[in-house]
């Protein structure tokens, strides 16, 4: 069962009123957390840096927490630097993700490993905060909301992440649903108006219900306690078909009752687990397991066994070639297998060239303590001082012109 959070912000999620939210969700973690934020929503802005900068800032001061930078702009940039992001991410314990454009975000996230690790990080406990157009982007389906209102495009829905249909809730999310900017016309639900929000929703399949975030309030699914919670504000409001439930700030109801899944309970079935869930698949199940053992051998690098595991990995991707497996399994594996490859020379990039200069420094300390022990008749010590630089290969030679040392 997953043990995370999602809290799904309609707006102001670097404002005053948010601030005892984002520590309410910090306080749910176990220290010491590391934050970061996801630039690629406004990754095509000129500003996309300011908005980081601004988030650092808000961070530090108001809630003491560093917070950490998850460079995505594109899905174009460098391998190098796409891995060195998919690392950061996958090692995050609070991520934040906010203001820009939901299908700018999803046309650069789709295809990439970062729908996957959001899924597995908050399986594994850790918390992701949308607000604004990150929110859009959570659901099954997502508004393009600057090609509707600004551009002037028809009326539609396009794909999302699903996020929460994975969780059990297929459900579209619509930040801004209180939005009052428009003065003498509507800009409710996220700068629709109700004409608009009436075509989205006849448009939506059946058993689709709408998500709306009052703006300076969160809605957050706390999958391990099987609780929703609503801080903030304004309120949240669950419509189905014109019919509507609202959620005023401090009220906290149990997942099951959100879901509407008592029958499924009596039925037998787990509560809140989505009646799609299927048993994993074999392919994709023995890549999720040599991919976390691959994370845990590179922390130690332990390069034979990495490399045991890439060639164990790529037989199996061949295996499953030969035996017709679906084309798409296929093609995750083979990501999976050349991140793995990408990691392993990222991380070789990293290490130190110059080994003895590293070194240097703490070599020359040990061996400034070992004469002053010897001027002193400590021999023993001294010697022991030697024996040890020995078995880490650290050669200690005395000499006429004094003490010289050499990796072996």
């Amino acid at each position: 069962m997953a043990q995370g959070v999602i809290a799904i912000m309609g707006s102001g999620e670097t404002t005053d009123s948010m601030v005892r939210v984002h520590r309410f969700l910090l306080s749910r973690l176990k220290p010491p957390i590391r934050a970061v934020f996801i630039d690629t929503p406004a990754g095509f802005q000129m500003n996309a840096e300011d908005l980081y900068l601004k988030a650092r800032e808000y961070f530090a001061k108001r809630l003491n927490q560093n917070l950490d930078l998850v460079s995505f702009r594109s899905s174009q940039i460098p391998r190098l630097e796409a891995e060195r992001a998919f690392r950061t991410l996958r090692e995050a314990d609070y991520i934040f993700v906010g203001p820009g454009s939901p299908t700018y975000a999803l046309r650069h996230w789709v295809g990439t490993a970062i729908p996957a690790i959001l899924g597995e990080r908050i399986e594994n406990g850790a918390c992701l905060v949308a607000a604004s157009a990150a929110a859009l982007t959570l659901g099954r389906f997502t508004i393009p909301v600057y090609e509707i209102y600004k551009v002037g495009e028809e009326v539609r829905w396009v794909e999302g992440l699903n996020l929460l249909g994975r969780f059990g809730f297929p459900a579209v999310v619509i930040p801004h649903w209180n939005n009052a900017e428009g003065g003498t016309h509507d800009t409710r639900f996220c700068y629709m108006g109700e004409p608009r929000l009436r075509q989205l929703e006849s448009l939506l399949p059946e058993g689709t219900p709408i998500l709306g975030i009052d703006e300076h309030t969160c809605c957050i699914l706390d999958l391990g306690e099987r609780k929703i919670r609503i801080r903030g504000i304004g309120s949240v409001t669950l419509r189905y078909r014109k019919a509507e439930r609202v959620f005023l700030d401090g009220e906290t109801i149990p997942l099951e009752e959100w879901l509407g899944r008592s029958s499924a309970e009596k039925a037998g079935e787990e509560p809140g687990a989505s009646s799609s869930a299927k048993a994993p698949e074999p392919l994709l199940q023995e890549l999720r397991e040599s991919r976390k053992r691959f994370d845990e051998l590179l922390s130690r690098h332990e390069g034979a066994a990495l490399i045991d595991l890439l060639i164990r990995l790529d037989k199996l991707i061949w295996k499953s070639c030969r035996e017709f497996e679906e084309e798409e399994k296929i093609a995750q594996a083979r990501e999976e297998f050349r991140a793995m490859i990408v990691a392993l020379g990222l991380r070789f990039d990293e290490s130190p060239k110059d080994l003895p200069s590293l070194l240097r420094p703490w070599i020359d300390l040990l061996l400034e303590v070992r004469e002053k022990l010897r001027l002193a008749r400590q021999f023993g010590l001294a010697d022991e001082i030697r024996e040890r630089l020995s078995t880490q290969g650290i050669i200690v030679e005395d000499t006429p012109e004094g003490t010289r040392w050499r990796m072996k």
